[in-house]
């Protein structure tokens, strides 16, 4: 796919994490030849603002393009519009339930459904303790239909000294995840034990 931007789709949903979210988007913006797509869920909005203190407008303008959550006409939601990946950040277990189902109820479960049919990287940055059956159920499902489950789990290796750190180092995974590798070089990697 030549000629054009990457097109990352970035969906923020109303489970906690919205952070993972708005970091994801200030990342890909720093990137050259990246446009982003972005879809937020009403339920984001609250948490958004509770959790950052951001409002809607803030959040859209880190992003190139935006869709409403209803509009399931957006061109997101056709596999002819090329985009090069997807990422749910954070992903709700209501979205999670109905990407692994197909219920393509709203803009952000259709684009996920267009990514797994069109065989595009799908990431999930699920957030829920602990998983109850149907959520470990549905995480399967939806690795069995092609796409990626990454709970944003935090790693220590690094030494993180500030939540920031942390937050971070999941976001950089998640770049790697969808292609991007290497667009946070600042994130530092693991070169094995050093003792």
């Amino acid at each position: 796919m030549t000629g054009r931007p990457r097109r990352i789709v970035v969906a923020i949903t109303g489970a906690t994490g919205a952070v993972y979210g708005v970091r994801l988007l200030q990342a890909l913006q720093s990137l050259p030849g990246v446009e982003t797509h972005l879809v937020i869920s009403d339920a984001a909005v609250l948490t958004l603002h509770e959790e950052t203190g951001l409002a809607r407008r803030e959040v859209e303008a880190f992003a190139h393009v935006v869709h409403k959550a209803h509009n399931v006409g957006a061109s997101i939601a056709s596999g002819s519009f090329l985009t090069d990946a997807m990422v749910i950040a954070p992903c709700s277990m209501k979205t999670l339930a109905a990407v692994a189902h197909g219920l393509a109820d709203n803009l952000i479960a259709r684009a996920a459904d267009v990514m797994l049919k069109e065989r595009r990287r799908l990431v999930l940055m699920v957030r829920e303790t602990p998983f109850n059956l149907a959520h470990l159920r549905n995480m399967t499902a939806v690795t069995e239909i092609g796409g990626i489950v990454f709970p944003p789990l935090p790693a220590f290796y690094h030494r993180p000294q500030t939540i920031d750190d942390l937050v971070d180092h999941t976001v950089a995974r998640v770049l790697d995840l969808i292609g991007l590798e290497g667009a946070n070089g600042a994130t530092p990697r693991w070169n094995g034990l050093t003792g």
